[in-house]
């Protein structure tokens, strides 16, 4: 089923709005290893990533993870 433009503007729109976007870069070789784990796994590579950072941050912060239990840092 085709996408209509209307639809893609309206995408992209929603996550303009909503997301913030970054870069990653990985040794050659690393991308490939990354998204066979993740697929592995059930996961998108976004999903792999965000849950690894998210757990990460946990560990070390000793806190919840997650946008709803996140506190400020000073």
């Amino acid at each position: 089923m085709a996408v209509s433009k209307a639809q893609q503007k309206a995408v992209h729109k929603y996550v303009k709005a909503n997301y913030d976007r970054m870069e990653l870069t990985v040794p050659k070789g690393q991308k490939e290893a990354i998204k066979a784990h993740a697929e592995a796994r059930g996961e998108s590579v976004n999903g792999f990533v965000n849950r690894a950072i998210a757990e990460t941050m946990e560990r070390d912060n000793g806190a919840p993870a997650g946008p709803e239990t996140e506190k400020p840092q000073a």
